[in-house]
């Protein structure tokens, strides 16, 4: 894009004088990049951004911690991704059972907790599967390539999640949804399209500060016009097909099921579970594990936070009690989550 081009598009959101326009940045990543990157102070004060569901960890339910410090304690090795590691259970986090002397690695992928149950045949692995289409792939990869080669150490505990009917269940929340390029790079734009004959409006947005500028800026354009619409500000990653080989492994290795989303609530179909034919890598399953219900804490707004229905400085914990180095829920653990974007670029101010 031409530095005309940009300004151009900079100018819209500097000079927009319309009725007030909700905008929700679904991903954590776009909350966190339009952080970092200033573009909040472009925007008119007519325009709010919202912050959204779009972060894996800020959305995994507080039972899911709890099934896996119940593995743990039962001596199963934890791999994770990091952010996990400090997101609190009902009484208790994964570093405070590892300070305790549960097993709790760190991994970048699936693929690495497959490594890593290779390596340690003498012990019973357990990857945390958390993550939206993005993820999903590399997960079911790593299950097929165990099967493969008969690892038979390894289970995941799926609380993988999907964007559908997460959108479906988001109606009304914002005038105009600023999609996630990253899933959509994997689903395509099928999904983005048919909700616009649901009335629902967006625009799908990459990640660097001139894609951000100006899918923001024809959401501001667009939105105008007064008709529901949808655009694709990310085409030199996201294809109307998507990356169909991802999907169709997906397909084969996992179904959707009803999953619980932290402050939405259950959303039927929004989830994902190995099929049958995997089922002897399911954690739950093979551990016999009893049903879980943890329990946030009553004070934590983070439900509210993801449904755009209050800012984290709304929140009474929030830069108080709760901070990046002593958490009392997930959005300010995870790198993607509103609450530690908010305590990081300042978001308390705005």
């Amino acid at each position: 894009m031409s530095e005309s081009r940009f300004q151009k598009a900079a100018d819209i959101l500097t000079s927009y004088d319309g009725p007030r326009l909700r905008i929700m940045e679904v991903c954590g990543t776009h909350t966190h990049e339009i952080f970092r990157l200033g573009i909040r102070k472009l925007l008119a004060p007519q325009v709010d951004l919202i912050s959204g569901p779009g972060c894996p960890v800020c959305v995994t339910q507080v039972g899911f911690i709890d099934e896996a410090l119940w593995l743990a304690e039962r001596g199963v090795t934890i791999t994770t991704f990091g952010d996990l590691v400090r997101v609190p259970g009902t009484t208790r986090s994964l570093a405070d059972a590892r300070a305790q002397g549960a097993r709790v690695q760190v991994v970048y992928s699936p693929l690495d907790a497959l490594s890593y149950a290779r390596e340690h045949a003498d012990e019973q692995v357990c990857f945390l599967s958390v993550g939206f289409e993005t993820t999903v792939p590399a997960a079911c990869l790593a299950v097929e390539q165990a099967c493969e080669q008969g690892v038979d150490n390894l289970t995941l505990l799926v609380a993988n999640k999907t964007m559908p009917n997460a959108y479906a269940a988001l109606k009304g929340s914002a005038d105009v949804f600023l999609y996630p390029g990253h899933v959509h790079a994997i689903t395509g734009t099928s999904l983005c399209e048919d909700l616009v004959s649901q009335g629902v409006s967006g625009v799908l947005a990459g990640f660097t500060a001139k894609e951000l500028v100006t899918a923001l800026a024809v959401a501001v354009s667009k939105a105008q016009e007064g008709v529901p619409f949808f655009v694709n500000a990310y085409p030199r990653v996201v294809r109307p097909e998507g990356t169909p080989a991802a999907v169709e492994l997906m397909e084969r290795v996992m179904e959707p099921c009803d999953a619980e989303w932290r402050g939405l609530g259950v959303i039927p179909g929004s989830g994902l579970t190995l099929r049958p034919a995997y089922e002897a890598f399911d954690a739950r399953k093979r551990f016999e594990m009893p049903e879980m219900q943890g329990r946030a804490n009553p004070a934590c707004r983070c439900g509210e936070v993801l449904q755009g229905h209050c800012k984290p400085s709304d929140c009474p914990l929030f830069g108080r009690i709760c901070t990046p180095t002593s958490p009392v829920g997930a959005c300010m653990v995870s790198g993607e989550g509103a609450c530690s974007a908010y305590y990081q670029y300042g978001g308390d101010l705005l």
